[in-house]
């Protein structure tokens, strides 16, 4: 599958919630990697949201080689969670931190939403408060985004709330301030972390490297092509199983192409381009 000698360095899981599924199945799932691999990857980062984190889940990925945890917080302020529409706790998150630094993981990214609706600067900056208490290693901070088909796209196109996009920018400046005073850098425009705890399998992937996604829905760039499997499981599954993925969409990348993508992200980078 990899010519030339070419070695896997880095493992994402997620895309949704990995964590869901019962920890025999994730142990069958990451065992098949660590075989096809013959190795666990240098960095290997499982999400999980904290309602799906229990001890010994957590052991058996530790035991798996995983080494990166990234815990889908998005607030911890239960108004907010509300707001958003998701069913855990702000408790929830807490414990399901404290769970993962038991079981001996030195690698954990927090995941927060900023620019809720009806989400004051002090709700914020209360997330902000209990991220440096925590201390982790590598925080995503994201501004919330309308998907069409959910309840806060309804609310928008009937004008029940509005968009800010000065309100936006204060939450994000304050950010910046916030984080980097807690020895988080940003390294990305939503990226912030300690020195050298930088996300090696998102920095591969914006600097235009060779990346192959698995499971319906997933993306890869991989010798000179970029393609995308089919988001059915039943077609994406004959397709497995018949040796002929199914693929969505499939185009062939020039030189020309790769350079300007590589521009384009390498600009959200702090690092910038080098042309």
């Amino acid at each position: 599958i990899f010519p030339g000698g070419r070695t896997v360095e880095t493992a994402f899981w997620g895309g949704g919630t990995p964590s869901l599924l019962p920890p025999g199945d994730l142990e069958r799932l990451g065992r098949s990697q660590v075989t096809a691999l013959g190795a666990p990857a240098k960095e290997w980062t499982v999400e999980m949201a904290p309602s799906t984190v229990k001890p010994d889940k957590l052991q058996m990925l530790k035991d798996l080689g995983v080494n990166r945890i990234s815990l889908g917080v998005q607030s911890f302020q239960e108004e907010m969670l509300e707001a958003m529409g998701r069913r855990q706790s702000g408790r929830q998150a807490l414990e399901a931190y404290d769970q993962i630094r038991a079981a001996g993981f030195d690698n954990v990214n927090i995941d927060l939403i900023f620019a809720v609706p009806n989400q004051t600067m002090d709700l914020w900056l209360r997330d902000l408060d209990k991220v440096r208490e925590l201390a982790p290693e590598h925080v995503s901070t994201y501004c919330l985004t309308f998907e069409e088909d959910t309840a806060l796209y309804a609310k928008l196109s009937k004008g029940q709330i509005i968009q800010d996009v000065d309100r936006e920018a204060d939450f994000y400046e304050r950010t910046w301030e916030r984080l980097e005073a807690m020895g988080l850098h940003q390294y990305e425009i939503s990226n912030f972390s300690q020195p050298g705890k930088e996300c090696l399998h998102n920095l591969n992937t914006w600097r235009m490297h060779d990346w192959i996604g698995f499971g319906p829905s997933a993306s890869s760039q991989f010798g000179g092509r970029r393609f995308t499997n089919n988001a059915n499981l039943e077609t994406w599954r004959v397709g497995v199983e018949s040796g002929q993925p199914a693929l969505m969409e499939e185009s062939i990348l020039s030189a020309e192409e790769l350079a300007l993508d590589r521009i384009v992200f390498g600009l959200r980078m702090n690092k910038g381009v080098d042309l």
